[in-house]
């Protein structure tokens, strides 16, 4: 299996087993939003990686774009209520270091969160960057 699709399944789990993101946005967490997506959802954004090879030891270190989007008649705050619900996931996985080494993942940080108004200003857009060492 791929080390990126590993790390997104691993971060998918999270999400969708996540009671604050739950509370926020049910389980709509997607890799390919529906046509017909309720407000607010979650979805996968870009990713890069760099190679961390060390000791004989293929490894990885990367970075997902986690994407939070809500629409709720311009407010940006819904769409701050999803980000903080993504950053306290993250914050879980951490937590359980069993979990995250069980699936090859280490290291696991929020390298950044913002929230922005998309350019028809209805839409706000969340945007949290996870980073993790991986062991490939």
């Amino acid at each position: 299996m791929s080390a990126s699709v590993n790390f997104q399944d691993v971060l998918l789990a999270l999400l969708m087993d996540s009671d604050a993101v739950h509370a926020v946005a049910e389980n709509r967490v997607f890799d390919g939003v529906p046509a017909n997506a309720a407000f607010p959802y979650i979805s996968f954004g870009p990713s890069d990686f760099r190679l961390a090879d060390a000791d004989c030891i293929s490894a990885r270190e990367e970075t997902v774009q986690i994407d939070c989007w809500a629409r709720d008649r311009g407010r940006i705050w819904p769409c701050k209520k999803l980000v903080d619900a993504v950053v306290t996931a993250v914050r879980d996985l951490v937590d359980d270091e069993e979990f995250a080494a069980e699936r090859g993942v280490f290291g696991v940080r929020v390298e950044m969160a913002r929230v922005f108004m998309e350019a028809d200003n209805l839409t706000a857009h969340g945007v949290v960057q996870v980073t993790a060492s991986i062991e490939e």
